[in-house]
């Protein structure tokens, strides 16, 4: 079984992609900010992460960031509110992203994609 860490400071949202991703056979541990993300990878070894830009005391941007110069390669998806955040996106080799409010089956979709390594850069 796949396992996706998802890190998000809005609990509806954890619960929400949580339950969508459980009822499609993947484990789902969560994490509230990108700190806590980031001392949860050594012990739980995530094969894919789905991460918030927006968050308290680390945000998406700052984890994806220590996450590459940790020069980690698990697979990330990054979750914004905020339109026009490709080119920051670009700039970290992040091409894999959606936008708030998505939808479930779009997520699903994306996630899939990811953890049979289709998504085309």
């Amino acid at each position: 079984m796949k396992k996706i860490l998802v890190i998000d400071d809005e609990p509806h949202m954890v619960m929400m992609i949580k339950s969508r991703l459980e009822a499609n056979n993947y484990e789902v541990i969560s994490a509230s900010n990108g700190k806590e993300g980031l001392e949860k990878i050594p012990q739980e070894k995530p094969d894919l992460i789905i991460v918030d830009v927006l968050m308290p005391e680390m945000d998406g941007y700052t984890f994806v960031r220590k996450l590459k110069i940790a020069n980690d390669e698990i697979p990330i998806i990054v979750l914004t509110a905020k339109p026009g955040m490709a080119d920051l996106f670009a700039e970290e080799g992040i091409t894999d992203y959606l936008y708030k409010p998505f939808e479930t089956e779009e997520l699903l979709s994306t996630v899939e994609q990811m953890i049979a390594g289709t998504l085309e850069e």
